[in-house]
Parts: structure tokens; C-alpha cells; sequence
């Protein structure tokens, strides 16, 4: 290995650096797309963007941090999207909403993807033994009685396997194909499948392997075919130097220096950890998980599939957090979030999209000490909350009648009493013998004297329509779902 090349930056060129960082915000930032010029023209999404640019300027300054690049998604637009700092810092070149990062395990939804759309085509199942398309794909059990590992194992970080194949993350050389089919017989798996969830690089190499194998393509030429082409990436790539890539800078040491890393080719790992890409084609990826239909065109998968990968199917040991095919799942602040972090020599990103409101945030960074997943947070509570609600088109909501209002009363049923109350021109209904009052169900309106049942859990018949039944002008029962009670006073 060469010996490092180490960047300083102190804290006289580091007032320097800021003013020309500072000095090129208003020019690097990607013009907005036509439907986006609403949404940024908002009042509150114009004081967010820059309330935000005010704090990521400052931990620039303050961390000496070389560049990162940022964008909000929402729906189908690119709605803001800005670079900050330097794309290489000795030769001034500005961060910019085009330059090329390593992605790093972002690639990993990129390989889900594409089992999930050889799985629409009938050409594997999620519950396949991997052995089945790689008799090779031995290694040594963490018990002798487990079972086949499988291929959703292998996308939900629940097959056991080791982290890593190699020291490719110390050393930088990389496992080809041919050599990871060699060292998987030597391989320990510390973990029995599906005994707990366990992040494994190796377990997305293998995946991409069955890619190769049941398409008769590289990885590269199946993304560039079914991902790249359909979304419009022309920027992407696999294990490509790129002219307008960033240059990778090592994490701050006491001195102020950096190491400047050199051009990583992950080879054999690429479906793990080999994608190259921008900020304005990972949005074009973040809308097309919004799409729903059948797949075709710029929808890569059906809507049953997206569903399926975002799901929770495998829960950290801690209940903290979750992961989907491909997609990590949490929930920050009581919304559901799915994205995915990425970590490479030089580089960090990470990305969070909340589905509800069908809003993303992009956080591409040059070096490995920004912390993406903390600044792709503060994004999304800021400028990713208020173009949710610049963009929210307001539900049609059915008038109050107050004549709704003879619908309030006790209802008993074999299962217990039920009150309907008034409460503020909304009907909702508690059990008046549970030992709290907890949170009363609403009768949602939808007209005609009919409502819907909505609840924050499961349990009943949510989401099903309520109606009342009267008899010579009385209300005598409430019908909920395919169940009633009897109006008792």
C-alpha cells in the first residue's frame, strides 16, 4: 500500500476554506425542477433551508469538515438540493449536486432491488436455499443441526454469516469473485440463521453473486439495464473512476490533517459496497420507492414488492430498529423511516425517506468522520418537514352535522359497554370500564351517516365502517364491521 497522502487543515486555512465554501452555496445548487418552484417559493420551506444551511455551514467550520452535498425529495421532484465545502480541497473544486461519491452499502438496495424483480419474474423465491444457485456456497455452521441458509437470509442480515470476507476495509484489497468462492469453506459463521440480526457484507456479496448467476449478467451490466436505464442514472456506475468523483478524505486527526485515499475497486464485493453515484440520481431512486402499480418503465417493482421491502422482517436484538429487504427501518420521533447509511474509504452518505408523507432526504459526504445519519436527521426535521407540508394537498373532510349528535349514547354488546361521545364536533368511542381512559377511537366521517373506525393499533375492526341502525326514529344499534351492540341508553 502507498504511503498515505495527508491533507491539513488549520485553523488559519480553515477560515479560508469556508469563505470559499461559502462564496460558491448560491452556485452550486441544482435548479429546482419545474412542479418544485411552489414548494420552495413557501415561506416556512425558504426560513428551514437556510436555518438548516446556517448549521451545516457552521459544522463545516467548527469540524473542518471538506464537503458534503444535500437534497430533499418529494414525490416525484428533486424539490432543494445544495453542495457545501469542496469536492477536493487543494484545487478549490466546489461540491456541486452532480459530483460523484462512493456509495458504499447504499449498493445494497440496489442488489435487493434486483433479486426482488427476478423474483416478479418467477426466477428465484425469497425462501430458496442459496445452495440451490450456488453449489459452491459452503462455509463452516455455527451449529450442526441449521438450517439451509436462504436468499432472504442474505438480504435481511439474518443468515449468521461473518461481517467481512476479508481485511479489505485495512488493507483495500478487495476479494474478487473467484476468490470469495474460495474462502467461503473456511468461512465461521457466528450466528445460527435467523438468531439474531446481523449486519454481513459477505452475505450481500453472495446475493449478488445469485444476480450474476440466474441473469447471465455482470452486476454492473444488470443495474446499468434494470436500474440505471429505467430511472434516467446516467451518473452512476460500479467500481468506475470517475472525473468528477470527489476526492475521499480520512477522518480529522489531532494535527488537523487528513489522509487523502486513493481510488478503492471493491471487485468481488460490488454488490455490498461498489456503487458509484450523485446526489440528483439517488433522488431519482428515492421517488421510484413512492411509485405504485405494476412494474414497467420508471417503476422498478410492483407495489406489493416495494411493500415487502420496506417492511419490518428482521428486528435488532435491542426492538431499536429494524430491517426490510435492503432497507433499514426505524422510527425517529414516532414516524416510520427506511433508508440505508454507507461507508467507504473517503466517503460517508446516508439517506432516510418516510413513506407517509412521501418526502427523502440525501446526505453525500467526502470524508468518513461527517456522521451523514445525524445531518440527514437534522434535514429531515427541518426542511423535510416543512415541504411535507408545503406539498400535503388537504384531505376533503365531510361537515359536521350536528344532528349526528343523537348517535351519542351507551352501547353493550357480549363483549362489554361502549360510550359514543361529542367531543369538539367529532365522534369517538371509549370502554368506560377499562381501568384508563387511553386514546378513545374515532369515528372518522364519511357522510350519509356512515364512519370509519380509526385507531393507533390493530386489535378491532380498523378501518372498517361504522353505522347506526333506528328504528321509529331511535337509534337501537351501532354496527361495527360485521359485529353490533345493542343501544342501551
Amino acid at each position: 500500500m502507498r504511503a498515505p497522502n495527508l491533507m491539513v487543515i488549520r485553523s488559519a486555512s480553515l477560515v479560508a476554506l469556508t469563505a470559499a465554501a461559502l462564496a460558491t452555496f448560491a452556485l452550486t445548487a441544482a435548479p429546482a425542477h419545474a412542479g418544485a418552484q411552489g414548494t420552495l417559493s413557501d415561506p416556512e420551506v425558504s426560513a428551514q433551508i437556510d436555518l438548516f444551511s446556517a448549521w451545516l455551514e457552521g459544522q463545516i467550520e467548527i469540524r473542518g469538515l471538506p464537503g458534503i452535498v444535500v437534497g430533499v425529495v418529494s414525490d416525484d421532484e428533486l424539490v432543494w438540493a445544495k453542495g457545501f465545502g469542496h469536492a477536493d480541497v487543494d484545487a478549490g473544486w466546489p461540491m456541486e449536486t452532480d459530483t460523484r461519491f462512493r456509495m458504499a452499502s447504499h449498493s445494497k438496495l440496489f442488489t435487493a432491488t434486483a433479486i426482488m424483480q427476478l423474483r416478479e419474474q418467477g426466477k428465484v423465491r425469497l425462501d430458496d436455499p442459496v445452495a440451490d444457485y450456488l453449489p459452491w456456497f459452503t462455509f463452516q455452521s455455527a451449529a450442526p443441526d441449521d438450517p439451509p441458509i436462504t436468499i432472504e437470509h442474505l438480504l435481511t442480515h439474518s443468515s449468521g454469516l461473518p461481517r467481512e470476507a476479508s481485511s479489505h476495509w485495512t488493507d483495500f484489497d478487495f476479494p474478487t469473485s473467484e476468490e470469495i468462492r474460495e474462502l467461503m469453506p473456511g468461512r465461521q459463521a457466528p450466528f445460527s440463521p435467523e438468531v439474531r440480526w446481523k449486519y454481513s457484507n459477505l452475505a450481500y456479496t453472495i446475493a449478488g453473486i445469485i444476480v450474476e448467476e440466474v441473469s447471465g449478467m455482470s452486476w454492473a451490466d444488470y443495474l446499468q439495464q434494470n436500474i440505471f436505464d429505467p430511472l434516467g442514472m446516467s451518473s452512476s456506475s460500479v467500481d468506475v473512476l470517475d472525473a468528477k468523483m470527489a476526492t475521499g478524505y480520512g477522518i480529522r486527526m489531532p494535527d488537523g490533517s487528513r489522509e487523502v485515499f486513493p481510488f478503492v475497486d471493491a471487485r468481488g464485493m460490488a454488490a455490498a459496497t461498489g456503487l458509484t453515484s450523485t446526489l440528483e440520481d439517488m433522488a431519482r431512486f428515492i421517488s421510484a420507492q413512492f411509485r405504485t402499480g405494476p412494474r414497467g418503465g420508471d417503476r422498478l417493482l410492483s407495489t406489493a414488492s416495494l411493500r415487502e421491502m420496506h417492511r419490518v422482517r428482521m428486528l435488532e436484538n435491542t426492538w431499536a430498529r429494524g430491517q426490510g429487504i435492503g432497507f433499514n427501518v426505524q422510527r425517529i420521533n414516532g414516524k416510520l423511516y427506511v433508508g440505508h447509511g454507507g461507508g467507504y474509504p473517503g466517503y460517508t452518505t446516508n439517506t432516510k425517506i418516510q413513506l407517509d408523507s412521501k418526502v427523502g432526504v440525501i446526505v453525500l459526504t467526502n470524508t468518513n468522520d461527517s456522521n451523514p445519519g445525524q445531518i440527514a436527521e437534522q434535514l429531515m426535521s427541518t426542511v423535510g418537514e416543512a415541504v411535507y407540508s408545503a406539498a400535503a394537498v388537504e384531505a376533503e373532510v365531510v361537515e359536521w352535522d350536528p344532528a349526528w349528535k343523537r348517535f351519542a349514547g351507551v352501547y353493550r354488546s357480549r363483549g362489554g359497554e361502549r360510550r359514543v361521545l361529542v367531543l369538539n364536533e367529532r365522534l369517538v368511542w371509549m370502554n368506560p370500564w377499562a381501568t384508563s381512559i387511553g386514546d378513545p377511537i374515532q369515528l372518522e366521517r364519511l357522510g350519509d351517516g356512515t364512519f370509519r373506525m380509526v385507531a393507533p393499533v390493530g386489535g378491532g375492526p380498523v378501518g372498517e365502517i361504522v353505522r347506526f341502525i333506528e328504528e321509529n326514529g331511535e337509534v337501537v344499534r351501532m354496527i361495527t364491521g360485521d359485529s353490533y351492540s345493542v343501544r342501551v341508553r
